[in-house]
């Protein structure tokens, strides 16, 4: 394929083709799965990480860089008339996968820390003064906290929190009460990254409505697994990760309301986000440009389009499925190991699980496992405050992406054993 013959088409759909769901067959489009580690068959079970990519995706990179390599919206020649087109259809291509009511709503971030900061600043800004109360739950991502902290205290706001019961889900029996008239703005996830704790989003955003309250979710754990429709939510603001979408690292998307955006101050000055500069003041662009300063990670971008385009024309619900189907095939694999205490049992538990061992600290499992060529988490899953909750220093994290199989978690249960007879006398 030639430049001349390359279009934005190609590059955001090309390689993505429709298909059922068949866990052998999207494999195969997984280069990376087909590696060995240490020896043995690679068991990836860290995608609420990062997932892999598909070869569509490395695809899309490498046509970008090595065909229409330009910078965008600036040039009227013939490659940055091309790199803008094709960063315009990746925009159009969000649209549809969260089902936006306009494209200018959606902005591109470096993903959905930058999404929740961006949101922190520029909302606070405008709305947010002292003695206002912001609204988020125990069981955030530091991402969902970090940031809240640091506008309460620079603007001398309250930050309160919804509390989590002993099962892991959100105690939502005083929410009403904690929605004041004071709340400014409600935070909240609609996955828990560290127990997989799938939120009532919707029934929360509406209670926050009826008080006239905006919401923000961070929706980085539900983006890969199920199908957002941002309009039917109701939601204020929407934001998630393309590395965690089957997309590359550093971009996501923001997505706003547009007479939300509209009101909001811009969150950084420069290039692209201004329609007219003097050495007085500035015009600030129209949606989505005014949030969009500096050159955008083009190549990126487009590759997420790919990357969406690509989840898009799978059966969605197939995947849940898949993925709930290994959840509960590892949860019951795990009960029957002594010693080994899973975190929380929500109502409603989606694509990860957390687990402690009797006596064996997290990161010596997540050691020994990998020598088995098993991929897991161990730590604190930045969620400190839900890991001080359930009284754990730590966890270990088991999290799934559409490519994996009965096969990874055979393995996973293998290399638990290892860990036990390595360990035996402390469990």
């Amino acid at each position: 394929m030639n430049s001349e013959t390359l279009n934005s088409t190609s590059l955001n759909s090309k390689f993505a083709t429709s298909q059922s769901m068949d866990t052998a067959s999207i494999r195969q489009q997984f280069p990376i799965l087909h590696r060995t580690i240490r020896g043995k068959r690679l068991a990836y079970l860290d995608s609420a990480a990062t997932t892999q990519k598909p070869q569509v995706v490395l695809n899309s990179l490498q046509q970008y860089y090595s065909q229409i390599n330009a910078n965008v919206h600036r040039g009227i020649h013939f490659l940055s008339e091309q790199a803008s087109q094709a960063y315009a259809e990746s925009r159009t291509t969000v649209q549809k996968f969260l089902n936006a009511k306009e494209a200018r709503e959606c902005i591109f971030v470096r993903g959905t820390t930058e999404a929740i900061n961006l949101i922190a600043r520029c909302f606070g800004e405008a709305f947010v003064g002292p003695n206002d109360e912001i609204l988020i739950s125990e069981m955030e991502h530091h991402s969902n906290i970090v940031p809240w902290q640091m506008l309460a205290k620079r603007n001398g706001a309250k930050l309160k929190f919804i509390p989590l019961n002993p099962n892991g889900d959100l105690d939502l029996s005083n929410l009403e009460e904690l929605l004041s008239e004071r709340t400014k703005i409600l935070a909240i996830t609609h996955v828990s990254n560290a127990i997989g704790t799938l939120n009532p989003i919707k029934m929360i955003i509406d209670l926050a409505h009826t008080k006239g309250i905006p919401v923000l979710v961070d929706g980085a754990q539900a983006a890969p697994h199920l199908k957002i429709d941002v309009q039917a939510l109701d939601c204020d603001f929407y934001t998630f990760s393309s590395h965690k979408t089957y997309g590359p690292t550093g971009v996501g998307v923001l997505y706003g309301k547009a007479h939300w955006l509209e009101k909001l101050p811009p969150y950084q000055g420069g290039g692209d986000m201004i329609l007219k500069v003097t050495m007085q003041e500035s015009e600030y662009n129209q949606l989505p440009h005014k949030f969009e300063a500096g050159t955008p990670s083009i190549a990126a971008v487009i590759a997420l389009g790919t990357a969406l385009n690509f989840l898009m024309n799978l059966d969605r619900e197939a995947i849940r499925q898949h993925e709930e189907n290994l959840l509960q095939l590892t949860e019951k694999m795990l009960s029957n190991f002594p010693g080994i205490q899973i975190i929380g049992s929500p109502k409603q538990r989606l694509a990860l699980l957390s687990f402690t061992m009797k006596g064996i600290h997290p990161h010596d499992i997540a050691s020994i496992v990998d020598q088995e060529g098993v991929a897991l988490r161990a730590g604190h899953h930045c969620a400190m405050p839900l890991m001080d909750f359930f009284a754990v220093n730590g966890s270990s994290r088991v999290s799934f992406g559409l490519y994996n199989n009965e096969e990874d978690i055979a393995q996973l249960a293998h290399a638990l054993q290892q860990v036990q007879t390595l360990f035996k006398g402390r469990i």
